[in-house]
């Protein structure tokens, strides 16, 4: 099990590495060829989008796993089933997006073909659901390699309209080409590897919302907090203000990658192992906190410290604006990945019924800061806003939530700097017994 979870990891990360560092340059010459106007405006269409997401995933991303794993016999039932509630969801979230555009930005035709544009991506993502089939199996590396192979012909699209210089619409419908390929990817190597047709089941659906719904209203709340601070400085500041607001959480999130295929590659184990033995499964979740804090605490030192000749290298002097913020927003990736953590915590305890009270708490805070502070400092305001709602919605309130104080404790053992040193020690010794 050991080694087929580290090499389910390895494929995800060393695939996200090469994705992330070509991402990085095209996103780069993107940046700098809209303009920070241009590129707030394209942050400002996939903050719409975002918002509605969670409705359109029905808290299924959260679940999906959990339900091949204990039900391995109708993985096409459930896969299938999860796909035809998705469809239907992102259809009418496309029409809520386009809507919600047309009444906020009335006289702002552009802005409202960008966001049509877009919300493509909706329909695509909704097929990408197959991909916890292949999590739940420790297959990753067949998405892996999809995602990677669809990036790079994106990034060929992106460069092809660089160099013709193409308008902003080309660029906004993008990201449905590159989710339309990893779509029927994942789609074809499913039928072949899988052995199960896919079906639709009323009855399975029913089951499958009991249990993901609680995951709707928490990933909405999750959304407020993270999309927020862009939409309210569109409206209340301008395009540019979100173009340099979302430059910053672009270089923030250069390394989420390792993270997310940390968690991706852990989910299933610690699901596995909490129907089997409590003190494996309770370690295992302690070194997932571990290793998470203490990589992302070397991102934060170190992004804190470059902030200046990353902003200025990357995306030159039109992007000054960014550099202070890159220096908050950096703080709270740390806690953001502490609640993704977490959620497979609450997910094997079953205390999904918690999810919205800590979101809702996050979600208020996070418009509240955002109102309070924009006004008066900007993209500043909004990077501070993001930070201590971070910290308070993934921290904080899990001592205050009763139910949730196990999940802390584990939480904070991770964080011990001896426990680090020891999973380490582990990883070097077993390099070792297995070197000829």
């Amino acid at each position: 099990m050991k080694n087929k979870l580290v090499s389910n990891a390895l494929w995800i990360i060393v695939c996200k590495v090469v994705q992330s560092l070509l991402g990085l340059v095209v996103s780069v010459l993107s940046a700098r060829y809209l303009g920070p106007s241009n590129y707030g405006l394209i942050s400002y269409a996939a903050s719409v989008v975002a918002f509605v997401v969670p409705i359109m995933q029905l808290g299924l991303r959260s679940t999906l796993v959990q339900e091949c794993i204990e039900r391995p016999e109708e993985t096409g039932k459930t896969i299938g089933t999860a796909l035809c509630m998705n469809l239907v969801s992102a259809i009418v979230c496309m029409v809520g997006a386009v809507s919600f555009v047309s009444i906020a930005n009335a006289g702002e035709l552009v802005t409202r073909i960008v966001c049509v544009l877009y919300s493509l991506l909706l329909i695509f993502q909704a097929l990408e659901m197959v991909q916890y089939w292949f999590q739940a199996k420790l297959l990753s590396k067949y998405p892996s390699i999809v995602s990677l192979v669809a990036y790079f012909v994106v990034s060929a699209y992106k460069i092809f309209l660089l160099i013709t210089q193409k308008s902003i619409y080309w660029f906004a419908v993008s990201q449905a080409i590159d989710s339309m390929l990893i779509s029927i990817a994942l789609l074809i190597l499913y039928r072949r590897l899988s052995g199960q047709r896919l079906s639709f089941s009323l009855a399975r659906a029913k089951q499958m919302f009991r249990r993901s719904r609680p995951y709707i209203l928490a990933g909405l709340m999750v959304t407020i907090f993270q999309q927020t601070d862009r939409l309210m400085l569109k409206n209340m500041v301008g395009d540019t203000a979100t173009g340099y607001y979302s430059v910053a959480v672009a270089c923030a999130g250069m390394t989420s990658f390792v993270f997310a295929a940390i968690i991706d590659s852990v989910r299933p184990v610690v699901l596995e192992a909490k129907k089997q033995d409590t003190a494996v499964y309770e370690r295992r979740v302690t070194g997932l906190f571990s290793i998470i804090f203490y990589l992302s605490l070397l991102q934060c030192v170190g992004m804190t410290l470059l902030a200046e000749p990353i902003i200025y290298i990357l995306y030159g002097d039109a992007y000054a604006g960014a550099v202070n913020a890159l220096r908050i927003v950096v703080w709270y990736e740390t806690y953001s990945y502490f609640g993704s953590a977490r959620n497979i915590w609450i997910l094997a305890e079953e205390k999904q019924s918690y999810l919205w009270i800590i979101n809702l708490c996050g979600a208020g805070l996070n418009v509240l800061l955002n109102f309070l502070l924009i006004p008066y400092f900007g993209v500043i305001g909004a990077a501070f806003a993001s930070f201590c709602t971070q910290f308070f919605t993934n921290f904080i309130l899990g001592f205050i939530i009763k139910p949730i104080r196990p999940c802390n404790r584990l939480m904070l053992r991770g964080m011990d700097p001896r426990c680090f040193i020891g999973m380490v020690k582990q990883i070097v010794q077993a390099r070792r017994h297995r070197a000829p």
